[in-house]
Formats: structure tokens, sequence, C-alpha cells
């Protein structure tokens, strides 16, 4: 602890959020005896890796997990004083790279300029990833990407992050992207590609003068309403079929597959969410569009057929995946008394409903 900070790994993505929940419960139960709704806890410790199990573990106790409504706590506010509710995430699809040459390391004297060193080749690879305008140059890629109204996209231009905004938070000078659409839209409502790591060949201090046997590279496509992600998949791997040099060797293997997720902000579980930020923080939330990704969201929509209510509590500056990442405690304090209202509110519901059917 340093002032009103707690810093640590995973501080505020995402023990911190997930313990706002605990400590919520406990309070609850430890002052009313009882909770005003019926609960489910579910503490998954994959999310960070694609959620691998989570699928197969809600398919097979769908029974035993169902509800009318998840609350999940891994998304951001605007800042101390500005709550938010998330009501969209972007999917995700993640692949690993390799590209093998010769089948050991050469020396680039007696070798250059006569084999195709992988890690040259791999540059080229990914730099045809992107095309002149910036956008993702695989072929079918945009088919499925929803165009959204001019009325949402107002609706976001009030309510977001404005590009100075998310320039200041991102610690940087000058923005990249897709012309046409603010940051904001650029991270929520378009798709992406990053490469997320790379490396091959030498790697300690001075000169080593080889042509390396391997290279690999870690590529991170987010996506959007409507994209699917097994179609992207096989789109992305005829892609690479057809841009791959025929002087070296690749595999390619995709990871984390999520679909991207929408929440309808009428929902009534989403509306006692937003009383709860307003009594606890003074202020009503907005309703923001998430550039992240979290598989549990879209999987309980499809096996469950509920919707998620994103309530998160971390802030900008959190530093999350990053080091020193923090969480802040007066925000901490404020999201457990978010969440007992979040339950009082919905037990509020849950009653008044019983007594409009007894009155029928």
């Amino acid at each position: 602890m340093r002032g009103e900070n707690l810093y640590g790994r995973g501080a505020c993505d995402d023990k911190g959020q997930m313990f706002v929940h605990i400590k919520a419960l406990e309070s609850y139960l430890q002052t009313q005896g009882s909770l005003p709704v019926n609960v489910k806890c579910l503490f998954e410790g994959e999310e960070e890796i694609g959620s691998p199990n989570i699928r197969s573990f809600v398919n097979r106790y769908r029974h035993a997990l169902a509800a009318d409504v998840a609350l999940v706590s891994d998304t951001r506010m605007l800042g101390p004083d500005r709550p938010a509710i998330t009501h969209a995430l972007r999917g995700g699809l993640s692949f690993d790279l390799e590209v093998r040459g010769p089948q050991t390391d050469l020396h680039s004297g007696n070798f250059g300029g006569v084999v195709h060193n992988p890690l040259q080749a791999l540059c080229e690879m990914i730099a045809k990833l992107h095309d002149n305008d910036r956008r993702i140059a695989v072929p079918g890629f945009y088919d499925r990407v929803r165009r959204w109204p001019e009325e949402e996209r107002n609706f976001m231009a009030r309510n977001g992050p404005a590009d100075e905004q998310i320039l200041a938070d991102a610690k940087t000078a000058m923005s990249w992207g897709e012309d046409g659409f603010s940051l904001y839209e650029r991270t929520t409502i378009r798709p992406s590609l990053s490469v997320s790591g790379a490396g091959g060949g030498y790697q300690g201090p001075g000169v080593k003068a080889i042509i390396p046997s391997r290279a690999f590279a870690k590529l991170n496509f987010r996506l959007v309403p409507d994209q699917r992600p097994d179609e992207i998949e096989q789109l992305v791997l005829q892609h690479f079929a057809r841009i791959a040099p025929p002087t070296i060797d690749y595999t390619i293997r995709s990871f984390l597959k999520a679909p991207p997720a929408l929440i309808d902000r009428r929902h009534p579980a989403v509306r006692a969410a937003s009383i709860a930020c307003q009594r606890s923080f003074g202020v009503a939330p907005v309703f923001l569009r998430s550039s992240g990704t979290i598989p549990i969201v879209s999987t309980f929509q499809e096996l469950l057929a509920i919707s998620t209510v994103l309530l998160g509590f971390a802030l900008p500056d959190d530093r999350i995946h990053a080091p020193n990442e923090k969480f802040h405690l007066p925000t901490f304090r404020k999201g457990i008394a978010t969440c007992i209202r979040f339950l009082a509110e919905l037990g509020a519901r849950r009653v008044l409903r019983r007594q409009r059917a007894l009155a029928m």
C-alpha cells in the first residue's frame, strides 16, 4: 500500500475488482443475515489466457449455473468520480506464428544473401497484415463488420473519452489507425490486429553474426459485431497461405477464440446497476463500449441465455497488464457500496414483481 493505492500484479485486473463482490456479500450477510436475492459465485482463473475451459464447464453445469443475470467487474470507469457501465465487448482471436528456415543458425558471413532469413521473412509477412490505409489486409475480414448509425456514434461521442484523453492514458503523443473514426471508435466498434510479441535470433549484448533458424510472432485480433471467430480464423489461415514465401516453412496455431458481446442498455438489471452507481458515487454512470474481451460474457449469453451487467471499478491510470499495477482504495470502497446497493435494488424489484403478480 502506498497512499490511497494498493500495488501488485493483478491488483486491479482482476483481483481487486473480484474482491469488491466478496466484501459486498460479506457486509450484507453480517448486517442483514441473508441476501435479498440468491447469488451463485463463479471464480475463473483462466480469463487472461482466453478462458480455454470455461465454455465446457458452463455447458456441463448449465443447470446449476442457471440465473436471471450475471454481474462481472472486469471493466473500467472514466475517473474516480465518473462511474461507468460497459455494454459492449470486442471479441478476441489469437495466433502463434512460427517461421522456420535452415535446420540450425548459420554464419551470416558465409550464408548471408544466400538463405532467406526466417526473421526477415517473418517481418515481411507481418508487414502484409495491414495495407497502406492501416486497415487489416486479410481479404473478407471486414465483410461482417457492423455499420453503426449516426445516432449511436453521436451517443458514443457524448459519453466516451475524447481522443486527447485516450492518448494521455496511453502516454503517447501520436495516434495510429484507421481513418474516419475517433480513437474511441477505433478501439470499440472497429476491429484491430496487434503484434503482441515477436522474436528470433541473437538477443544478447554486442554482435553475433548469425542467420537464425527460426522466428516467431504472437498475433492478437480484436473482433466486433457481427464477426465470427471461426470464420475469421479461416480467412487469416488462407491469407498466410497466400503471403508466405516459398523459401521458408511456417506453422500457425490459434488460441483464444471469443465472440464479441452486446448488452441491452435497457435491461432491468442494467437499470438497477445504474441506480446503485448513482447512489454510491453521487452521479449517474456513463455507458461505455470496451475495447477488451471477456469470453465468459458471450458464453453466458449463448449457453445460459442470460445477460451480464459489466460494472467495473478500474481507473484509466491503474496500469493493468503493466509494471506497478494498482487499485484505487477509495474506489474499492465505493465499489463495495455499489454492489450492496445493486443487490438491494434487485431484491426490491423481485418483491415488486411478486406484488404485481399477486395483484393480478
